[in-house]
């Protein structure tokens, strides 16, 4: 796969804002040119034209500065899923957050590109992912309980929307010419409701 990530941190100086974006995209750079092993948070910093000092402010370690986006992810779910029609079954309300947060991947498809190939040349951020899918799980699991959701349903209906949009992402990924995350989201779970519900 052929990842493109956009070189301007050189010119900027450690007074100019947005440190946080410009730590990511430096640690991005630096990841698909020298390897997330080999790369330091000195490194990184460097890149961006900050500080190590300035990179911790922001995050605790290495790890996180690609993991920094699925707080946002969750919040997007988790908040449509609570603005899904009051009638709507457990896993519309679900598809309706996942749907939101394929919007939000979507519009920033150069950046999940090159952090998915990130994440697959290394064991240990794979894991990290896992863990940070399961709380999207927690999240979207406790969503549904607050509209009303048994807690048991709520999480079978979690855990197999989760799976399903990682099922998703993972094929939009995979192929250059995909339709838009969203869509392909939605196709996953209409699969997912054939599978748990045939005709």
């Amino acid at each position: 796969m052929s990842v493109t990530v956009v070189s301007s941190l050189g010119r900027m100086g450690r007074w100019e804002p947005d440190a946080r974006g410009r730590l990511q995209q430096a640690a991005m750079q630096l990841f698909l040119e020298h390897g997330y092993e080999r790369t330091t948070t000195a490194d990184i910093a460097a890149r961006a034209g900050l500080s190590e000092r300035t990179y911790f402010r922001h995050f605790p370690d290495k790890r996180e500065v690609l993991f920094d986006a699925t707080h946002l992810l969750e919040r997007l779910v988790v908040e449509a899923v609570a603005a899904a029609p009051a009638g709507a079954a457990p896993l519309d309300a679900l598809s309706a957050g996942l749907r939101a947060g394929g919007e939000m991947l979507d519009g920033r498809r150069d950046h999940a590109l090159a952090r998915a190939t990130v994440l697959a040349s290394h064991g240990e951020l794979r894991e990290r992912e896992l863990a940070k899918m399961s709380g999207l799980v927690a999240a979207s699991a406790a969503a549904l309980v607050a509209r009303g959701v048994a807690e048991a349903p709520a999480l079978l209906t979690a855990e197999a929307g989760v799976a399903a949009f990682r099922v998703a992402f993972d094929r939009w990924v995979a192929e250059a010419a995909s339709p838009p995350l969203p869509d392909v989201v939605d196709t996953v779970l209409a699969e997912l409701r054939i599978v748990v519900a045939p005709a």
